[in-house]
């Protein structure tokens, strides 16, 4: 354990950040989950427009920094390339 005071409060501050972003992770996750399950049940519908808040989670993430802008795109594109699948 830290005997600083500014190191203390560092350790304090970092545990908030890592669960803000644990948060935000947990949430694209199960976004892209949904899309997941509207592509397995061939729900076209429910696919396209769980798509679309999932690139605006995943957009938003990588905006904050929690994904780098590779990753980002990669998610995207994958989850694109399964709902169009569907056609």
């Amino acid at each position: 354990m830290a005997n600083i005071k500014s190191a203390k409060k560092r350790i304090k501050v970092i545990a908030t950040k890592t669960a803000h972003n644990k948060s935000i992770k947990s949430r694209v996750k199960t976004i892209i989950k949904k899309v997941d399950t509207a592509v397995a049940n061939g729900d076209k519908e429910a696919a396209k427009s769980a798509l679309t808040e999932a690139i605006k989670a995943i957009s938003s993430a990588t905006s904050k920094g929690i994904f780098h802008k590779n990753t980002a795109s990669r998610k995207i594109s994958n989850l694109t390339k399964a709902v169009n699948s569907m056609e």
